[in-house]
């Protein structure tokens, strides 16, 4: 009788087992089922965060989860990348990446905490940003030969500011010196903010930067775009010619901004993450607002983006030694 009951039992345990693992399995919420982490490298109130908050808003009602926006500055983007890329690689941790940290710090710093193109894996580049180069409406030049001339003519006195050192302007404002001959003093802030503020002000000459954050002053009539660093007119501005129009061969300067995640997030998850944010792009009034920001909306696979990433990193690579750009 116990004999009988044992295979009783083993018979019934093997008969339900694989319906126990199976309800185990659909029990498991498909992705996502939890709140999603935005990390921005840098302060609220740039083009990044900008960017950022647009997505995330967005993202909510695609995956039907709440999006936040977490701002982490520091290290010219290096604290909010070396965190993500710590993370655990479930796609509840996403990086808004940006081009300096992304492609530009692995130059210019001897030890990085982490690697973009180890530790982190490319979702989508959400949009392609030219820069812009700006300067007070007050100074007597209205186009990139006026503003060569007026430098050449004071020496070591005309400045433009950025960002930051190592930043994307800075190395701008140094590629324009190298192309023209000039002389123009380079005057690091703390932001994109504080660089426009005193441009705004006239204590410094210029600034090249993206559009998003000159765009205001621009149509305010405050700041006076003489030429956009991209191979095409932008779409936001486009009565302004580019820098090879004006003759200035050469400056072709810009950025970008996409979603990264930790290295190792499952290939289903990326997809899932990438179809969302693609479709969110083409949606009309999503692009018609990042156009009138002065971004581009791109939406690539993954290969793609990654293929840029490498190119990029070159192509900065050799900017930063022949301007010979350091962080002293």
């Amino acid at each position: 009788m116990l004999r009988f009951l044992a295979a009783a039992i083993a018979l019934f345990g093997a008969m339900t087992s694989p319906s126990l693992h199976a309800a185990a399995a659909g029990a498991e919420a498909p992705y996502p089922n939890k709140l999603i982490r935005l990390v921005v490298p840098f302060a609220p109130g740039g083009s990044t965060d900008t960017v950022a908050r647009l997505l995330a808003e967005r993202l909510r009602i695609a995956l039907g989860q709440t999006v936040i926006v977490e701002n982490r500055p520091g290290a010219g983007g290096n604290i909010g990348g070396d965190a993500v890329a710590k993370a655990a690689p479930d796609g509840y941790t996403l990086l808004l990446a940006a081009a300096g940290p992304t492609v530009i710090n692995p130059s210019l710093y001897r030890k990085l905490p982490y690697s973009p193109t180890r530790d982190l894996a490319p979702v989508t580049m959400l949009v392609h940003e030219p820069s812009l180069l700006a300067v007070n409406a007050a100074l007597p030049v209205h186009n990139v030969r006026d503003l060569i001339s007026y430098a050449k003519a004071r020496p070591d006195q005309l400045s433009f500011g950025s960002a930051g050192n190592g930043t994307p302007a800075q190395l701008a404002g140094e590629l324009l010196n190298q192309l023209a001959g000039l002389h123009l003093q380079h005057v690091p802030y703390k932001g994109t903010g504080p660089a426009i503020a005193d441009l705004l002000a006239g204590q410094i000459t210029l600034v090249i930067d993206n559009i998003p954050p000159l765009m205001p002053h621009v149509q305010s009539g405050k700041l006076r775009a003489l030429a956009v660093a991209s191979d095409k007119r932008s779409a936001a501005l486009p009565n302004v010619p580019t820098a090879e129009e004006s003759g200035l061969k050469g400056f072709v300067i810009s950025g970008w901004k996409g979603v990264m995640v930790p290295a190792g997030t499952p290939r289903p998850i990326i997809d899932k993450l990438h179809d969302a944010i693609v479709r969110i792009l083409a949606d009309p009034q999503m692009r018609k607002r990042l156009q009138d920001l002065g971004a581009e909306p791109v939406g690539n696979t993954p290969e793609q983006f990654a293929q840029q990433i490498r190119t990029d990193t070159a192509w900065w690579s050799s900017l930063v030694k022949s301007t010979h750009t350091t962080l002293d």
